[in-house]
């Protein structure tokens, strides 16, 4: 099959195929980094619906008729209807994957298998393929079937209990986290196993679930725990944004805004903020043992001034602190503008749309594309077209 995404900077992954029977957003998430790499992405959808992620709205935001969230995470992808309980269709399907660098899914365990496309039975097609698949709580145990839905896994993850202040109760993180997590690692494995595969010839099975890649974000507070005797982490009553971190660390209300402190020393903040009160903690240990009583003394006296003020007093300093920017303040200033995160995009029947650019830049240069989410079942024809192709020239014709 013709592949590679083109444009001016050469991409790593130019040549590769990748088939995506995944869909929402871990998933995806994956696929789409890897289209950003240089990948040919063939999403492959169910007729008239389509990826649940086109209808399941995270917010009321509706773009061309769709979930913006589905284009924020499947913009420079091609997009394949096919109903895989069709005959026909699967062995259609069955050809894209013969021809596949790359298949994957995000679907629960056994779904595959009774659709006829697991590791086995792609392996028995395209034995040297890169197979990569996501489950909500792996493949073994009492969970596997569960839904691997973001919010269930915060919360059974124990992620929930490290955010907020003490009293608030479990708070879980305000994005998609073990989702967007989940298909990172799913990316680093497939393409650790390109690599492998493009030494040795040999394909493999790339297996993620999103409880193991919770467990691992919080591979720093879960080891302190092994280490620490089997004590729970103890949020803050105030101002808490790590739960083991000492004071002064966490974000603070000013008389205009709000501030962001690091670690620091308890002494220090005390003469740079004119506060004689925080002079009565000269040992570091106390940061830790006597965090609450800080953190309230700390509260009470920013306060008192403008963040702005503040900064003036702390940044030549060195210390480690911050203005807490709401997007648009975020998006006005040179600091991000330098960054130029924001791309345009474009569907194939005109809508445009902003939406961020992939995070990685290769040798100085910027990965951008300005090919904005497919239509369903928009690359049908072209695709069909390709394996009509590829059928003629394995039969001679």
């Amino acid at each position: 099959m013709e592949r590679g995404l083109g444009g001016e900077v050469p991409r790593p992954l130019e040549n590769y195929l990748v088939v995506d029977f995944s869909q929402f957003l871990s998933g995806p998430s994956a696929a789409l980094r890897l289209a950003d790499l240089g990948a040919r992405v063939i999403k492959i959808e169910r007729p008239e619906t389509g990826d649940i992620c086109r209808h399941l709205y995270t917010s009321n935001v509706i773009m061309n008729g769709e979930s913006s969230v589905f284009h924020a995470i499947n913009r420079n992808k091609e997009s394949f209807a096919a109903d895989l309980k069709n005959e026909l269709d699967r062995e259609q399907v069955r050809e894209l994957v013969r021809q596949a660098d790359v298949v994957m899914h995000n679907y629960r365990p056994g779904v595959m298998e009774r659709l006829g496309f697991d590791y086995a039975s792609v392996k028995a097609l395209n034995p040297n393929v890169v197979y990569g698949e996501i489950s909500g709580y792996g493949p073994e145990g009492p969970w596997r079937d569960k839904p691997g839905q973001d919010l269930l896994l915060q919360s059974v993850s124990g992620l929930t209990w490290l955010s907020g202040n003490a009293d608030a109760g479990p708070v879980p993180m305000g994005l998609s986290i073990v989702d967007m997590l989940a298909g990172a690692h799913l990316a680093q494995g497939l393409l650790a196993c390109l690599v492998r595969r493009s030494t040795s010839g040999e394909g493999g099975l790339v297996q993620v679930s999103m409880l193991e890649s919770a467990f691992d974000f919080q591979f720093e507070t879960i080891t302190t725990f092994f280490n620490d005797g089997g004590q729970l982490p103890e949020r803050t009553q105030h101002n808490n944004a790590h739960a083991y971190l000492g004071a002064p660390y966490g974000i603070y209300q000013t008389q205009n805004g709000y501030l962001a402190l690091a670690m620091g020393s308890i002494p220090v903040l005390g003469k740079l903020l004119s506060c004689e009160a925080l002079l009565a903690y000269p040992e570091p240990a106390q940061a830790f043992a006597q965090r609450d009583e800080i953190k309230a003394t700390l509260a009470n006296h920013l306060r008192t001034d403008t963040t702005e003020a503040w900064l003036a007093v702390l940044e030549p300093a060195d210390i480690w602190c911050a203005n807490v920017l709401s997007w648009d303040k975020l998006m006005a200033h040179e600091g991000f503008k330098a960054l130029d995160m924001v791309q345009d995009v474009r569907m194939v029947d005109g809508y445009q749309y902003q939406t961020t650019r992939c995070p990685i830049r290769l040798d100085g240069e910027l990965l951008t594309s300005s090919k904005g989410s497919p239509k369903l079942g928009q690359d049908n024809e072209a695709i069909l077209q390709e394996i009509a192709n590829i059928t003629a020239f394995r039969h001679g014709v």
